[in-house]
C-alpha cells in the first residue's frame, strides 16, 4: 500500500515538474523574438536607387545617382534620400561646391532625413518625422542644418525660419578619396552613432543618439 502511494506520489511531482518546465520554455524565445523585431527593419532599398560604397578610384558615370543610406541606431531606424554626384577631377571644395552658402548636400532634389523615432543630433533634440537636411560648409567648420521643408529643388525653397536645429561640425581631411558623395549611418554602442557625409578628401561625422 505504501509503496503505491509512494509511486503516485513520484508521479505527480514528475508531471508537475515536467509542466513547470513546459511553462518555462516560451520565456526563453523572448530574445529570439526581439531579434525577430528588429530584422523588420531591415532597410529595402527603392527602385532605381542605389546605395553609395566606398570608391577611390575615378568614376566616369556622368550625372548623380539616386541613393539611399539606412541604418539602425539603437531602436531608431534612419534613412537617408539623396542624389550623389562623382568627383570626376573637379575641384570640389570652395569650387564646384562654394564655401558659406547653403548646399543641398547632394543634387537635384533636396536631401531628406527620415527617423521613425525621436533622436537627438549633436545633443539637440529631432523628433520622429521627414526632414531636409542642409548644410553651410566653410573652409575650418560645417552647419549641419535640419529643416522642415524636405521637398524642393536643390536649396531653391530654403528659408531659415524652418530650420529645425543647427549644429557646427569640424570636417576631417582623409587620406583616401571618396569619389562619390556617400552617406552612412553608422551605430555605436550605448544608443550612439553617427551620419557619416564623405567626398573627395574631406568627411563630416554627425553625432547622433537615441
Amino acid at each position: 500500500m505504501n509503496s503505491r502511494i509512494s509511486n503516485s506520489f513520484l508521479a505527480l511531482v514528475l508531471c508537475g515538474t515536467l509542466s513547470f518546465c513546459n511553462q518555462q520554455a516560451p520565456e526563453q524565445e523572448i530574445p529570439a523574438a526581439q531579434a525577430t523585431e528588429h530584422a523588420n527593419h531591415t532597410p529595402k532599398v527603392s527602385e532605381g536607387a542605389v546605395v553609395i560604397q566606398e570608391q577611390a578610384e575615378p568614376d566616369t558615370l556622368k550625372g548623380s545617382l539616386k541613393a539611399e543610406a539606412h541604418g539602425m541606431i539603437d531602436d531608431a531606424h534612419l534613412t537617408i534620400n539623396y542624389h550623389s554626384p562623382a568627383v570626376r577631377g573637379r575641384n570640389i571644395w570652395g569650387g564646384l561646391v562654394a564655401y558659406d552658402q547653403v548646399w543641398v548636400t547632394g543634387a537635384h532634389s533636396a536631401t531628406s532625413l527620415t527617423i521613425d523615432k525621436d533622436i537627438t543630433i549633436g545633443g539637440k533634440q529631432l523628433p520622429a518625422g521627414k526632414y531636409a537636411l542642409f548644410t553651410i560648409p566653410g573652409k575650418d567648420e560645417w552647419n549641419i542644418i535640419i529643416n522642415k521643408n524636405w521637398e524642393q529643388h536643390l536649396a531653391d525653397d530654403y528659408s531659415e525660419k524652418e530650420d529645425v536645429l543647427r549644429i557646427t561640425i569640424k570636417p576631417e581631411i582623409t587620406a583616401q578619396p571618396q569619389e562619390r558623395l556617400r552617406y552612412e549611418i553608422a551605430a555605436e554602442a550605448d544608443g550612439k552613432g553617427a551620419i557619416n557625409i564623405s567626398w573627395d578628401k574631406l568627411k563630416v561625422t554627425v553625432p547622433v543618439a537615441v
